[in-house]
This record gives C-alpha cells, sequence and structure tokens, in this order.
C-alpha cells in the first residue's frame, strides 16, 4: 500500500476511535431510556385497565381475541403482565425476562386485535425493535441486574476455595 493511503487509513482509524469510545459511553443511558419508554407505555396500559376492570373483561369478551385464553386469563394474565413487566424493565431488575415477557405481551396484543390502525401498528413494531434489543443485548450498565444481580452471581458461582 502506498504511503499515502496507509497514511489516509491511518488518519481515519485516529479519527474513528474518539467516536467509537463516544458512542460506547451512550450505551448505558440509551439503553436506561429506551427501558423507559417501553415501560411506561405498557406500564399506562395496565393501570388504565384496573381503573375500570369491568371494560377491560368486556374488551377482552368482544374485542380482543386472544389464542388459547378465555377473556377472564387474558385479561388477568395480560394486565398483570402490563403491571409487573414494565417495573422491572424500567429498574433493570430480571431485565431481558421482562423484555422477551413484555415482547410477548406486545405480539398477542397486535395478534389478538381483529383490526390495528396502521400508527398503532407501527407504534408496537417500534416497541417490538426496543424489546428485541434489550432482550439480546441486555439492558445496560446502568441496571439493577448490573449493579447488584452480577457481583451476586459471580460470589455465588465462584469456585469455592476448599
Amino acid at each position: 500500500m502506498p504511503s499515502s493511503a496507509h497514511a489516509l487509513v491511518h488518519r481515519c482509524v485516529t479519527l474513528w476511535k474518539p467516536i467509537t469510545r463516544a458512542l460506547e459511553n451512550l450505551q448505558a443511558p440509551a439503553a436506561l431510556l429506551a427501558r423507559a419508554y417501553v415501560a411506561e407505555a405498557f406500564l399506562r396500559s395496565g393501570l388504565t385497565k384496573i381503573r375500570d376492570w369491568e371494560t377491560t373483561l368486556a374488551l377482552f369478551t368482544d374485542e380482543y381475541k386472544v389464542p388459547l385464553l378465555s377473556p377472564g386469563v387474558a385479561a388477568v394474565t395480560g394486565t398483570a403482565g402490563e403491571l409487573v413487566l414494565p417495573v422491572m424493565l424500567a429498574l433493570g431488575l430480571g431485565g431481558r425476562f421482562a423484555a422477551l415477557g413484555l415482547s410477548v405481551v406486545n405480539a398477542v396484543a397486535v395478534i389478538s386485535l381483529s383490526e390495528i390502525a396502521p400508527a398503532a401498528l407501527q407504534q408496537h413494531v417500534t416497541w417490538g425493535v426496543l424489546l428485541a434489543g434489550l432482550a439480546i443485548y441486555g439492558v445496560g450498565r446502568w441496571s439493577v441486574d448490573c449493579a447488584l444481580v452480577k457481583p451476586w452471581l459471580r460470589r455465588v458461582t465462584a469456585p469455592n476455595p476448599a
């Protein structure tokens, strides 16, 4: 490789390193923002459901056709998922489990509606992509999992020096 091309590649790599470092430093706050954004949407939905349980049961009976579950069971499990899993996700406690659980809630919500407006479908797709990213890449350093659970697991699973 001619020296001018080598110098150009070296300069590009030198310039790229701080950009990469800066992006890596944004991973934890980005994961926290994604967790908070998705958690808020699902928690609000769950709180709406428990505020008017009769309407919730009517919706699960007449409009939401959840496969394999009776309307009452679907209403209870869906509402419980929308109340518990978002709190776990926001805290980053069992974060991947919460992200996967909310992915199921999200998918069932889309499947159970006979008609869904394009804007609503787009919102579900956005939540699904964020949840997939959190499940695959983890919920980030700013989480209960990272602060408490991982260090505890390392101690518990460390070889016992006997």
